[in-house]
């Protein structure tokens, strides 16, 4: 079944035919064919396993997990894959990455979204756990989702993301995190994630050894 489903998501993505001025991948998500426009010397410039999963997911369990006229934030979004496919599903998307990937992103979101949105999403800088309540002020902020895919690797911003996604969340907002499991090191995180939220483990994937998770804070999962 994880092999069936894997080669499902994976067969989401498509190359161009020929070779054009500007690097990109397509894929085909939620009606569109989407144009990523990448960048091989950037870590986040590059569409990553995980963003592909958690598209699938959003796409393939729409009704349970409603997008349309939800407020959705992406921390880390790269390429933006993610937000523009929220954005697809009928989402009010802000997408978020560092100052250096905005202006990629932005060209991908714009793109991709277009006149084919219901909300045209928004891009926003956002370094982890750095102002967090000038940019992001709870009072005023309210997001139904926070979506992240593969934000926890090699990088030594562990404790700022874990302070982005706690100043972000609500008591009634859903987390959708797809995560790469690589080092011990990294999967620790995973435990101090659990002491401020509830985890579910909602989709595995052993063949990419990627796992996505719904959380909430603790005690509101089931309320």
């Amino acid at each position: 079944e994880d092999e069936q489903i894997v080669a499902e998501i994976m067969g989401r993505r498509f190359f161009p035919d020929l070779i054009a001025y500007k690097t990109w991948e397509g894929f085909h998500f939620a009606g569109h064919e989407i144009r990523i426009t990448e960048a091989t010397d950037c870590y986040g410039a590059v569409v990553w396993p995980s963003a592909l999963v958690l598209c699938y997911f959003l796409e393939t369990n729409s009704k349970q997990c409603n997008l349309v006229d939800k407020n959705v934030i992406e921390i880390g979004a790269g390429t933006g894959l993610v937000s523009i496919v929220a954005s697809l599903l009928g989402a009010f998307v802000t997408a978020t990455d560092l100052p250096e990937l905005l202006g990629n992103l932005q060209y991908n979101v714009l793109q991709n979204t277009k006149q084919k949105c219901k909300h045209q999403p928004c891009v926003k800088e956002l370094s982890w756990g750095i102002d967090l309540e000038k940019n992001f002020p709870r009072s005023f902020c309210h997001f139904d989702y926070i979506m992240a895919a593969d934000v926890v690797y090699h990088h030594p911003f562990l404790d700022e993301l874990l302070l982005t996604f706690d100043h972000l969340c609500k008591n009634d907002t859903v987390i959708l995190w797809a995560m790469k499991f690589r080092l011990e090191n990294e999967n620790r995180f995973v435990d101090r994630f659990q002491t401020l939220f509830d985890l579910e483990m909602i989709s595995n994937f052993p063949s990419l050894n990627i796992a996505l998770y719904k959380a909430m804070r603790k005690g509101r999962m089931k309320a």
